[in-house]
């Protein structure tokens, strides 16, 4: 199943995308649990805390949930509003509809900004949600004013030719995933998304929450992707890009650069592929840098 290492690993470090779970009972101090959002008919999961006209809205990444955010959410909500969600299909979010595509999943963001009436609106994008939270702040001009990625868009504008064989390839490597779901998810996140400074309590954690998750609806994720042009989607922003990456693989910005997007790159040393819970206080601060810069634009 070596392929599909390769394939997971393209989707984690170059494109975005996002999902799984474990129910949390509450994502941060005085952060209150709510189930009152709805998108077509599926409830959307979310904590909502502290006050300001400024709202961080934090989107958790593939086979995770909204307590990932909890460190932040506690920090943060000192300081702002801070909304965190869990996407349909995980969490304690509905599971009732078959579309799990970015495109659904954003809709879902457009959901939760308009039920909440958010004004200005700070998007936190981890992962596969990289692409979804792109997508909203496209579908929300007048209330997105920053948009944040963590550990993702590290390619972006690259372009990867998709042969026929390719898609085959992918075609079997997504039929694995459904089968041996959890032998092919610990293996690649062992392999490629923990580092060695990667704590075992948070592998534990991690590792327990793909257990869990709805495993067809993760597998579906991955093989309703599609296509998902970053770079025509960041020109229509027309904001800046915030990537708060782990330093150990290396960011490629040049497409940013050619195509003109503004970005700013902030590294987290040492860290796997969930900084938020692997150094919350140091991803704390760049946040905290991105936020600063935002506000000033």
């Amino acid at each position: 199943m070596k392929s599909l290492f390769y394939l997971l690993t393209g989707i984690f470090w170059s494109l975005t995308f996002t999902c799984c779970n474990n129910p949390s009972k509450n994502s941060g101090s005085n952060a209150i649990d709510k189930i009152a959002i709805y998108d077509n008919g599926v409830n959307i999961a979310y904590t909502d805390s502290g006050k300001n006209d400024t709202t961080l809205l934090f989107v958790h990444g593939w086979c995770i949930n909204k307590s990932y955010w909890t460190n932040q959410t506690a920090y943060f909500g000192k300081k702002y509003r801070v909304v965190a969600i869990d996407l349909p299909g995980f969490g304690e979010s509905g599971k009732n509809r078959k579309d799990w595509s970015p495109m659904a999943f954003s809709r879902d963001v457009d959901s939760v900004i308009k039920q909440l009436d958010l004004k200005k609106v700070i998007l936190i994008g981890h992962s596969m949600s990289g692409d979804v939270a792109l997508q909203a702040a496209v579908d929300n001009p007048k209330q997105v004013i920053g948009l944040v990625v963590v550990d993702i868009f590290r390619n972006v504008g690259k372009v990867y030719v998709q042969s026929k064989q390719d898609k085959i390839q992918y075609a079997k490597d997504i039929d694995s995933l459904k089968r041996y779901f959890k032998k092919v998810t610990f293996d690649y996140f062992n392999q490629e998304l923990f580092y060695k400074t990667t704590s075992a309590a948070v592998k534990k954690r991690i590792l327990h929450d793909v257990a869990i998750g709805d495993t067809s609806i993760a597998a579906a994720c991955m093989e309703q992707m599609g296509d998902f042009n970053e770079i025509a989607k960041l020109k229509a922003t027309k904001t800046k890009l915030y990537l708060i990456n782990s330093d150990i693989k290396p960011t490629d910005t040049t497409h940013l650069s050619a195509n003109k997007i503004p970005f700013k790159l902030l590294h987290i040393h040492a860290t796997g592929h969930f900084p938020m819970i692997e150094k919350p206080q140091e991803f704390n601060t760049l946040l905290d840098k991105a936020i600063a810069d935002i506000k000033t634009r």
